[in-house]
């Protein structure tokens, strides 16, 4: 993590996806002043959650630099998870984003209208819809109730017309740029170990699709993810 500074990193925000992973993240924000954290159960992973560990979520919430609440959502690609137990913890863990007054970190995988329909019928509006992979009208309607669109490495792919598309027709000013570290390294270094030194890659395609200049890019970014975080 010291290497990342050295890189241009300016801030790392950690998201949860396992009950395991709270404390680690909990440790790094501790250790490390750049490094951001949020507390979350994956959709993969919410057959461990229970109601004590629901109340342990709410406590670690209330820690200063625990930001956000996810990563949360549906993934109906593996279904590790039945569904209907998908959906519950999924809105349980939207309404303690409410009470607690935090944004969230949305998953959502082979299940993009499910996801959607939850979001709308509950109250939160401040978010960011993580490596979003949908059509641009959703990517809009998404932005119209308040909420960021997160794009990673996907973006550098040659089959990322979709995304390419989101990139192209969503304001700058609601795009957040993301890692989902270890996964999705972008081009060149596709199929490696990926991490926050190959945000540059995506900062330099989003600006050749946006004709901004890559510093205008990083700048708003960072802006951006520091109101929805800050």
């Amino acid at each position: 993590l010291g290497k990342m500074q050295d890189a241009g990193i300016g801030m790392i925000m950690d998201a949860g996806s396992t009950i395991l992973s709270w404390d680690k993240i909990v440790k790094l924000t501790e250790e490390y002043p750049f490094v951001y954290g949020a507390i979350g159960v994956h959709p993969d992973e919410v057959g461990n959650l229970d109601e004590t560990q629901f109340a342990r979520m709410e406590r670690l919430l209330d820690k200063e630099k625990i930001k956000a609440v996810g990563e949360i959502g549906l993934d109906y690609y593996y279904d590790f998870s039945p569904r209907e137990l998908q959906q519950f913890w999924f809105r349980q863990q939207l309404r303690l984003a409410e009470s607690v007054n935090k944004p969230v970190i949305i998953h959502s995988r082979d299940a993009s209208q499910e996801t959607f329909d939850i979001i709308k019928s509950s109250p939160v509006r401040r978010g960011v819809i993580h490596c979003y992979s949908g059509a641009w009208q959703m990517a809009k309607d998404y932005v119209d109730m308040g909420f960021f669109i997160g794009v990673g490495g996907v973006v550098t792919f040659s089959n990322a017309k979709k995304l390419v598309e989101v990139v192209d027709k969503i304001p700058i000013e609601k795009i957040l740029i993301e890692t989902d570290s270890p996964y999705l390294a972008p081009n060149p270094n596709r199929g490696k170990r990926n991490d926050s030194r190959n945000l540059q890659f995506v900062v330099e395609k989003i600006a050749e699709i946006k004709k901004l200049s890559p510093e205008d890019v990083a700048k708003i970014t960072f802006d951006n993810a520091k109101s929805l975080f800050f």
